[in-house]
């Protein structure tokens, strides 16, 4: 079975590869990718390929994917698990796409039992065993700290472990205390500035729960490393070992380069 796969996958990269020239483009294009080697920008194109070839990418209230924005979502998703593999994201097959932010009615019952409905806009969601769902307005709009792609792919990571908490699967040679300690920590210090009316160096959104500190985290990891370091450098830490990836790295490569 595992040869079988091989197979597909060299069969895949072998005759469906990304265009160079095409791929080049979207590296210069996205700030995302800025400071990536050679040899990681080869990586990351055989992954988005992979990718590109085992989901399924499609839109909704009359949203087009042309290739070069299913190309971009996938290169973004696959910048996650960059050091990890595409194994990281099997389960699932679909990444919906709607061209703004999309409206979810869902019922929630209270402590004593009482359903309401709750109407909500949400710029993109991820389902554990179900699709990603994306806003293509908000894909547009990404900026440091704020990466709607890296944000629900970053979900789908932590719900490996079965559901959303801000616990992703751990590498055996990490250390579970570690990352509990740095993540909470984080966690009371992001609440405590809110609190005081203080601005944070990340979005507040992610005060809302564990599992969105370790979603905007990530955001910020990958797109204002400096600034996640400065803030949460423990976070920072962890999400090195995590991702196997060190963002800060990149950026003083390319801060090199430009000199």
């Amino acid at each position: 079975m595992k040869w079988l796969e091989q197979q597909r996958t060299r069969y895949t990269l072998r005759h469906h590869p990304i265009p160079f020239d095409v791929w080049e483009l979207l590296m210069h294009e996205a700030d995302v990718f800025s400071g990536l080697s050679a040899v990681q920008k080869a990586h990351l194109r055989e992954l988005t390929t992979l990718f590109l070839h085992r989901k399924t990418l499609s839109g909704v209230q009359g949203q087009s994917v042309s290739m070069a924005m299913a190309m971009s979502v996938a290169a973004q998703a696959s910048l996650l698990i960059l050091s990890l593999g595409l194994d990281y994201y099997d389960g699932w097959v679909e990444v919906v796409i709607y061209p703004g932010t999309f409206r979810v009615v869902r019922e929630s019952t209270d402590e004593i039992g009482l359903v309401s409905q709750q109407d909500q806009l949400l710029s993109g969601e991820s389902w554990s065993q179900g699709p990603v769902i994306l806003s293509w307005d908000e894909v547009t709009a990404s900026r440091p700290g704020h990466n709607v792609v890296l944000h629900e792919f970053a979900h789908k990571l932590d719900m490996l472990n079965g559901r959303a908490n801000g616990m992703p699967p751990l590498h055996s040679d990490m250390v579970r205390q570690q990352w509990t300690t740095a993540f909470s920590r984080a966690f009371d210090q992001l609440q405590r500035q809110l609190a005081d009316h203080q601005h944070p160096g990340i979005n507040a959104y992610a005060a809302t729960s564990p599992a969105e500190f370790f979603a905007v985290a990530s955001e910020g990891f990958f797109t204002n490393p400096q600034v996640l370091q400065h803030q949460y450098p423990d976070v920072y830490q962890q999400l090195v070992l995590f991702y196997r990836q060190n963002p800060m790295t990149r950026r003083h490569c390319k801060e090199k380069n430009h000199e």
